[in-house]
């Protein structure tokens, strides 16, 4: 029923207790965890004025920069999480994508059979939860599996 479980990451309290509860539900139906991270790197907002204004504007030269920290940030939270997962003897497997959070996470759930996706109920920043949707409520409403919230 559990045997493969998708637990998506950041670097949030919610997103820890998540994996917490992931880890012991692997145990319990002896699964396999997929932890993913999807990372974004915006380099430019357009504001509608007149003329338009883009701001903050990053040059690409600084774009790719921004994109090694963003991956580089993603593949440690990746490697914590499969350490902590391997430490109580649950088989994990790691996967980085790079887009929008909701639409990867929806595009991993149907690229593989998952019994159940366990995620926190609210991610690393408000601010952003306002701006984007809330990715929990984005991903509940769009995958055929159970999903486990976790607050």
């Amino acid at each position: 029923m559990f045997d493969k479980i998708l637990v998506p990451l950041d670097r949030s309290d919610h997103s820890r207790r998540a994996l917490d509860v992931a880890i012991q539900i692997a145990k319990k139906f002896d699964g396999k965890l997929t932890l993913v991270h999807v990372y974004s790197v915006v380099t430019s907002v357009i504001i509608r004025e007149s003329p338009p204004l883009a701001m903050p504007y990053a040059p690409s030269i600084y774009a790719s920069k921004f994109e090694d920290a963003a991956r580089k940030e993603g593949n440690s939270i990746l490697a914590d999480s499969k350490r902590r997962a391997e430490a109580e003897k649950v088989e994990a497997e790691v996967m980085l994508r790079e887009g929008h959070t909701v639409q990867e996470i929806i595009r991993v759930t149907k690229e593989d059979d998952y019994g159940l996706i366990v995620m926190g109920a609210r991610g690393v920043s408000r601010i952003r939860e306002m701006l984007l949707g809330s990715v929990t409520d984005g991903v509940m409403h769009h995958v055929d599996c159970p999903v486990l919230i976790v607050r």
